[in-house]
């Protein structure tokens, strides 16, 4: 096990996927606190490390299925918007729990703040009838695709 933190995280990196615009967090997963984590808030234009929130997208004949794990968050917690130009946007907030008079905090691991993930959706999507439910804190949007018609085949009798 690495003691030093990778820069990009544990997940696969999207920057080869055209379709994704995450807002890029370079301090995501680092382990400190403090003034160098409000500084990257800041510089992150108030995204913090929650940035990274896991979401999944699968490509089915029918739709495209985006699913985000949002452990704790209620659907009121959670925005699914689609920009003009096609472009789906989840994001939402995950507050922090107040230190009371008589607590005191021996550990945060737990990521607050809010977070912002955009997808480019490719063509043929039908934003019009985009579906999003919420479940056991995963959030599952649907994007249905136009149907593709298929070419006829016509048998020809060959003569002779």
């Amino acid at each position: 096990m690495s003691l030093i933190p990778n820069l990009f995280g544990n997940r696969r990196s999207s920057s080869c996927d055209p379709f994704s615009i995450d807002i890029w967090a370079p301090f995501q997963g680092f382990p400190f606190s403090g003034p160098l984590s409000n500084a990257h808030s800041a510089a992150a234009g108030e995204v913090s490390s929650f940035a990274g929130a896991s979401i999944d997208w699968k490509e089915t004949p029918e739709a495209h299925v985006f699913k985000a794990d949002l452990p704790g968050l209620k659907k009121g917690e959670v925005k699914v918007e689609v920009e003009e130009g096609g472009v789906l946007q989840i994001s939402g907030e995950r507050s922090r729990e107040q230190e009371e008079k008589n607590e005191k905090w021996h550990r945060v691991e737990r990521s607050s703040g809010k977070f912002l993930r955009r997808f480019r959706l490719p063509e043929g999507s039908k934003v019009e009838e985009i579906k999003a439910a919420m479940e056991n804190g995963v959030l599952t949007v649907t994007v249905p695709k136009e149907e593709t018609k298929k070419p006829q085949v016509r048998a020809i009798d060959i003569s002779g």
